[in-house]
């Protein structure tokens, strides 16, 4: 079995990190390039950067912060945020990043996933997917969360990996920044459904609800930010006791 990964998000709006709870009420955290740095030193074994409003303002991402994230950290990172097309891909790609994530625009534009994988490699595309249940189904979100698609969380899973997507990086809304733990029971049948990696995002609180999101959610990755931003949890920590929970960390 692959070891589980940890994965600090960093969502960027003007320069600063930035956490809310449920996608709104967003306090700052701090700069983008020490955290990443910090967590890097801390043993995160990767990092994801999301310029979470540049869906919806319609403009390209963050280019200059990623030159320097590049330049400050030594572990694999992933940039979304407004990329719509290949040209936004190759630009973070050439300044340091080492995966992407599509949301929005892979929504409306499936065939995006097809053009990055077969340009630049499966492993380098991570479909991300913000999902709310309605009525005991998945819907997938646009623009941050802003709007609902005519899609559903475990056929539009299948459908990005049957194009190419490396990874899903599930998000559910209702579980973002309230704490209460992972939404293990969509996670486990996303695991068990699809043939590539699944990080978990949207819901820790504790350092049980890693091990769930593991264990029960069955999440090759988790993917958590206030409780890394505002110093609940140490990365250290956190894997120490994963470890006696028999949870093989990397």
């Amino acid at each position: 079995m692959l070891a589980k990964r940890i994965i600090p998000c960093l969502d960027v709006k003007d320069g600063t990190t930035v956490k809310g709870i449920n996608f709104v009420n967003l306090r700052e955290a701090g700069d983008p390039v020490e955290l990443g740095a910090e967590y890097s030193r801390q043993g995160a074994d990767e990092l994801v950067y999301l310029d979470i409003t540049a869906s919806h303002e319609g403009r390209k991402t963050f280019t200059e912060l990623v030159k320097k994230v590049a330049a400050n950290i030594n572990i694999p990172f992933t940039v979304g945020g407004g990329i719509n097309e290949l040209s936004d891909v190759e630009r973070l790609l050439n300044a340091g990043a080492d995966k992407i994530s599509v949301n929005s625009a892979a929504l409306r534009h499936p065939e995006l996933i097809d053009e990055i994988a077969r340009n630049f490699g499966s492993q380098v595309c991570v479909v991300a997917i913000d999902a709310h249940p309605e009525n005991k189904e998945w819907i997938c979100y646009l623009n941050g969360g802003r709007i609902p698609a005519d899609k559903k969380l475990l056929q539009w899973a299948v459908e990005a990996e049957e194009r190419g997507a490396g990874e899903i990086l599930f998000t559910s809304m209702g579980h973002d920044g309230v704490k209460n733990g992972y939404a293990n029971d969509a996670l486990s049948v996303l695991a068990d459904t699809l043939h590539i990696p699944v990080i978990a995002s949207g819901g820790a609180g504790k350092m049980e609800h890693f091990r769930d999101v593991f264990v029960k959610g069955k999440a090759d990755a988790a993917l958590a930010a206030s409780v890394f931003h505002f110093g609940e949890i140490k990365i250290a920590g956190l894997k120490q006791y994963l470890r006696s929970e028999n949870v093989n960390v990397r």
